[in-house]
């Protein structure tokens, strides 16, 4: 079988990348690397761009655009969107502490220190591995109520209409 007729000939040697960046190129891609040739093709893309938005803003923008653009007012209060800011920021501060201090480290049980090893109960408080079952702490929390409620949100009553006798 001739190589010649199918064009799928494999070069003598492997070619460097155009842009001596230290990786391989292909014919394919102008004998640039993969990494080169998207960048190649993203800067060609961002040129056309940059082409064409130039010719709408000099050629097909038309003076009425730039009037209503130019007579509209814009009001600002900066004081009420500092304020909004720095109210929002104090908030998100307040939350994040509150979440650090929030998660006890010892269990409430034994009061043996549990670190990042502790298991979190339905009932809000903190346990090491021999308590965390909730019949080895005397859970309050009603497993029963709460599984009978997710299935009746999950599973609505659906009640037909009566139909109407003949």
């Amino acid at each position: 079988m001739d190589h010649n007729e199918t064009g799928c000939q494999a070069p003598d040697r492997p070619i460097l990348c155009v842009n001596n960046c230290g990786f391989f190129g292909s014919s394919a891609t102008g004998n640039m690397c993969s990494k080169c040739h998207k960048e190649a093709v993203l800067k060609e893309q961002q040129a056309k761009i940059a082409a064409s938005s130039i010719e709408n803003i000099v050629n097909g923008a038309s003076s009425k655009s730039k009037e209503a653009l130019i007579t509209s007012p814009i009001n600002v209060n900066r004081g009420s969107v500092e304020a909004k800011v720095l109210a929002s920021s104090n908030s998100s501060e307040g939350q994040a502490s509150e979440t650090k201090k929030r998660r006890p480290s010892k269990c409430t049980t034994c009061n043996k220190h549990v670190g990042l090893t502790g298991f979190s109960c339905r009932c809000g408080n903190m346990f090491c591995a021999t308590h965390r079952y909730s019949d080895k702490h005397n859970c309050p929390f009603d497993y029963r109520a709460a599984a009978q409620t997710a299935i009746a949100k999950a599973n609505p009553i659906i009640k037909a209409e009566k139909l109407d006798k003949i």
